[in-house]
């Protein structure tokens, strides 16, 4: 196994990670968020020669961190077909699944991706390179009403319209092509003292949207019970609160909407039982070490045998 770049993602609460999977030296485990291998490699150290990881990304450069061996499969796309992957490679059923939700160092320290509040380059935004649609595609054609949407439900920002409103504005007078142009855009609407969390949610709103996140997230979420094993365990690690809500409504409820469906003795009806009932936070010391890490949220759940 070779070694990536230590730089490119630190992992995440990576005993919990590797606690919530509970792994059998032998089973099947997939990480459907590879990125720098940082809790693919420390899966698969502990499995045997028997046991066998699968991992997906759909960005390229994470490919670079890939090893070779005769246990380990890299997947070059996102995880919203988990169970065709897994079907194309004769896998029937595993016993874990890892996803940790939050873009990765990589991605962020990569100015030209265009992720971060801290540079000035142009409005890109795309994990998959091989698409087309940027986040300056939405910038530019979006109308008011679309605008004002994806602010309210991706960026949950106070003022969605008031801000869609003053980039249609912006951008009728100059074409708005980088980063820094967007923000001083919209600098007469950022809230005083508070516009490091309002671009923050601006560029979220923007990158939710180009990547489909919301939409590959349920899609990969209602697969699960699909292809994990009576007892195998889906570990997910989200980073805001539209994340989050999914996958406790999965585990908790059975829904991704949050319904319950009872049967004919009002015994509730969903695939997975909770291992953890509230979500596992970072510790104090993680966030010193790694401040990306502070709003994370670990969620475990355990594929119960009878269920939907």
């Amino acid at each position: 196994m070779t070694n990536n770049d230590a730089t490119y993602h630190v992992p995440v609460m990576l005993q919990e990670c590797l606690d919530g999977l509970n792994i059998n030296p032998d089973g099947v485990y997939v990480d459907v968020t590879f990125g720098g291998g940082g809790h693919s490699r420390a899966i698969f150290e502990k499995l045997s020669s028997k046991g066998k990881l699968i991992v997906f990304d759909q960005d390229p450069d994470a490919r670079a961190n890939a090893w070779e061996a005769p246990n380990f499969h890299f997947v070059a796309a996102n995880f919203a077909f988990l169970k065709n992957h897994l079907r194309v490679l004769g896998i029937p059923a595993v016993d874990g699944i890892l996803a940790d939700l939050g873009v990765s160092s990589h991605q962020f320290d990569d100015a030209k991706r265009g992720f971060s509040i801290r540079s000035n380059e142009a409005l890109d935004m795309r994990m998959n390179q091989a698409g087309d649609f940027t986040a300056a595609k939405i910038v530019q054609t979006y109308d008011e009403e679309q605008l004002a949407a994806i602010f309210r439900k991706y960026g949950e920002l106070d003022h969605p319209f008031k801000t869609a409103v003053e980039l249609v504005k912006a951008r009728n007078k100059s074409k708005i092509k980088t980063t820094g142009e967007l923000m001083e855009a919209l600098m007469p609407v950022a809230p005083k003292f508070k516009d490091h969390k309002f671009f923050a949610q601006v560029f979220q709103a923007l990158r939710i949207e180009v990547n489909q996140e919301m939409d590959v997230l349920e899609k990969f979420l209602l697969q699960t019970a699909d292809v994990l094993k009576p007892d195998g365990r889906l570990v997910v690690m989200s980073y805001h609160s539209l994340e989050d809500r999914l996958v406790k409504n999965l585990m908790k409820r059975g829904n991704l909407d949050g319904s319950i469906e009872k049967d004919f003795f009002g015994k509730v009806l969903k695939p997975f039982e909770e291992v953890n009932r509230k979500p596992i936070l970072p510790t104090e010391e993680e966030i010193q070490r790694n401040t990306r890490a502070r709003s994370a949220k670990l969620r475990i759940a355990k594929r119960v045998a009878d269920g939907k």
